[in-house]
């Protein structure tokens, strides 16, 4: 009650401006009184609406901040610099997944000595049996023994070779045991055997990276999978429709026209995941169009280029397996034979401030929304700003990058058997713009280069170096203290006779596809991230801000 009535004789005081009787009044008590309830009302309602701004998930306040943002034409190879985003393998929690039991030596059945597995019948002229129960464990002890830096999850049967009775086939799912992401991996290799006088069968030789072939899935195994596998082959083909009454029950979205075509990917998929996050708010079926325009800023002839393929660059067999999506040539067929003996109904909407909520009791067959007007007020993402971010929410899990660039990763990581730090070098323009960044070129040169990293990578260790440096020679006297490696170091396994190159063209309808920019960006990113140490130009090797003066 004290400190009430302390406050009520405040308020309803007669206060005054120079203290005593002879001071003069300030406001009377009413006035004050209705002051203080006007002022608690106002502040009660900005507390409850305010809101402060995520950078990271959240799209700046003006649409010409977030094109500027996402149309950046930065030099710089990885997401702080602008140029890649990430996408949902890279938000997953690891903890859970890394934690999962693997298959170590003593989980392995050993019935022999001296890594040989004991025959019973001893006939040196047989064949070796591939399928002998002693000869499997023989070859899981053997790769597990061999690839220390691995943990292996499931190994499957060992397959014999045809023409090579002293040979098996064997593949195995793993993660490296420092792995970051909890995805797996798939290896398939080559064991070559030994027979001693005594016919114990022992290892005599284990070939490289997917060189078992006789134990690689086929297509049609893989399709029925639970599980996404990098290594295993994909079932990315194109949905079609199940059956015209499904067709005609369906409720789907599509978003045609706009300004988003030709921009970057990061503008791409902001767009996109907007538009994904609509449909499954709408809980309707989204109308994709599979095909995309390449920006000019990942071509090598400086030029957009049309007639990408979604599934270059992600993973739509995860995509259309987790999400409700319809090719848009399939949709746009069966309607143009069902709209109007179903008696199906468009709603068609012109204008981005019509929100998803206002959407939400629309029965019709499939709403279109169209985007007309010029940029960027015909940029799909423009949907989801405003009072529709709180609803809106998108499905970044759902977007996954390409399995066969991935396996591409795969590849390159276990060449250096899963064992090097990394390098990230940002130079290129950037270095060139002494006013924005005074000592990027100075700090990246080679003579300071050897200096950064010889107090914090071991002399002798692999070095993999991520650059967008089109001349890598200038590097060659790092070779003296380490094993260096560029991503071209690895170019033939997207060269005509790998399997990236002879998949991507039957995925593209018989005609070569170019390994272009942003599929190198995004190996090269993917790579650097699996090194023990990982340096990044702004954070380890210069003093320069990575946004220029002063933004640090």
């Amino acid at each position: 009650m004290t400190v009430a009535r302390a406050l009520s004789r405040t308020i309803s005081g007669d206060l005054r401006i120079g203290g005593g009787r002879g001071g003069v009044g300030f406001c009377g008590r009413n006035f004050c009184f209705a002051a203080f309830i006007l002022a608690v009302v106002i502040l009660t309602v900005l507390v409850s609406i305010y809101q402060p701004a995520d950078p990271l998930l959240r799209p700046p306040a003006a649409a010409s901040q977030l094109t500027s943002f996402l149309a950046s034409t930065s030099n710089a190879t990885f997401l702080p610099d602008g140029s890649v985003l990430r996408t949902g393998e890279d938000f997953l929690n690891s903890s859970s997944s890394a934690a999962a039991p693997f298959i170590g030596i003593s989980d392995v059945n050993s019935s022999s000595s001296n890594g040989a597995a004991v025959v019973p019948a001893c006939d040196p002229a047989a064949p070796i049996d591939c399928g002998d129960p002693e000869l499997f464990h023989l070859l899981m002890r053997a790769a597990i023994e061999a690839l220390p830096d691995l943990h292996f999850y499931r190994f499957g049967k060992p397959v014999a070779v045809a023409g090579d009775p002293g040979s098996c086939d064997i593949d195995w799912r793993f993660r490296p045991k420092d792995a970051v992401q909890p995805m797996l991996y798939k290896d398939f290799r080559r064991f070559h055997l030994s027979r001693s006088p005594n016919c114990a069968v022992s290892v005599s030789k284990i070939e490289a990276f997917h060189s078992g072939v006789g134990a690689r899935k086929k297509a049609d195994e893989a399709a029925n999978a639970t599980e996404f596998v990098v290594g295993e082959p994909l079932e990315d083909s194109l949905p079609a429709v199940i059956s015209e009454a499904a067709f005609a029950a369906g409720r789907y979205l599509v978003y045609a026209g706009g300004g988003d075509r030709c921009k970057s990917m990061n503008h791409y998929l902001w767009s996109f995941l907007c538009a994904l996050g609509e449909a499954q708010f709408l809980n309707r079926t989204l109308v994709m169009n599979m095909d995309l325009c390449l920006s000019s800023m990942y071509t090598g002839r400086g030029q957009d280029e049309e007639g990408k393929d979604f599934r270059f660059y992600f993973d739509f067999e995860r995509l259309k397996k987790s999400a409700s999506v319809i090719e848009q040539g399939h949709f746009w067929t069966e309607w143009g034979k069902r709209h109007k003996l179903d008696g199906l109904k468009l709603y068609y909407v012109d204008d981005f401030k019509v929100t998803p909520m206002s959407l939400v009791g629309i029965n019709d067959s499939l709403i279109m929304r169209q985007f007309s007007e010029v940029e960027p007020d015909n940029y799909w993402y423009r949907v989801c700003e405003g009072k529709t971010e709180s609803a809106i929410q998108r499905p970044w899990h759902l977007l996954w990058k390409s399995r066969r660039l991935m396996d591409i990763v795969s590849a390159i990581t276990s060449r250096m058997n899963w064992d090097f730090d990394s390098v990230h070098l940002v130079r290129g323009e950037k270095a060139k713009n002494t006013e924005i960044w005074p000592n990027l070129a100075a700090d990246t040169s080679l003579e300071k280069l050897l200096v950064t990293l010889k107090d914090k990578v071991e002399e002798g260790r692999q070095l993999y170096i991520a650059t967008r440096e089109p001349d890598t020679s200038s590097f060659e006297p790092l070779k003296e203290a380490y094993s260096t490696y560029f991503l071209d170091d690895f170019k033939d396994l997207w060269d005509e006779n790998s399997e990236w190159y002879l998949e991507s063209k039957e995925l593209n309808n018989g005609v070569p596809v170019e390994f272009d920019g942003y599929m190198r960006i995004e190996v090269d990113t993917e790579v650097f991230l699996r090194g023990e140490k990982q340096l990044e130009t702004f954070n380890d090797l210069t003093s320069d801000c990575r946004h220029g003066v002063h933004t640090c």
